[in-house]
């Protein structure tokens, strides 16, 4: 699969991904990486439900996705993966799967000991050295809302939240 996106977001997939995103690039899969939506069938069909048809959604484990992703790499179809946190994303870049990936942030909002560097992302410190670490491993960290709005780097990021 021609995996367009990695993107991490907390509210995984909704509308600002599915047409936003989704619509622009073309993304005919979704491979969703959280453990908790792995074991949830309802909660599955619940995000799925807002997918324009022919387009589909997996939802897979860590410890899944972790075993399944270069295979579904090799797969024709244009996909993105969606992570709500940046530690599971740092869990794909440390097992080598990001290497020379974009790694888009897109929605990590206001919470406890989160400080705002951008109107759509907030940082607590864990948060900030999982996309250091992201990097590090090979992924190109950028935060963006939208395909069409500027991409602001990871030092500009991180900067902004100090």
């Amino acid at each position: 699969m021609a995996l367009d996106l990695f993107r991490i977001d907390e509210r995984l997939l909704h509308g600002q991904v599915i047409v936003g995103w989704g619509m622009r690039l073309g993304l005919e899969r979704y491979v969703v990486v959280d453990d908790a939506l792995a074991t949830s069938e309802w909660e599955q069909d619940l995000y799925s439900a807002g997918l324009p048809p022919g387009v589909s959604a997996d939802f897979f484990s860590v410890a899944e996705a972790l075993e399944r992703l270069p295979e579904l790499m090799e797969l024709p179809e244009r996909g993105a993966v969606m992570t709500r946190s940046t530690s599971v994303m740092r869990s794909l870049a440390t097992a080598g799967l990001l290497d020379g990936r974009k790694v888009n942030v897109g929605g990590l909002h206001e919470g406890p000991d989160r400080r705002m560097a951008l109107r759509y992302v907030s940082l607590r410190p864990d948060e900030a050295d999982d996309l250091r670490a992201i990097q590090a491993a090979g992924g190109r960290v950028s935060a963006r809302d939208l395909p069409t709005a500027r991409e602001v780097e990871l030092e500009e990021l991180l900067r902004a939240a100090d």
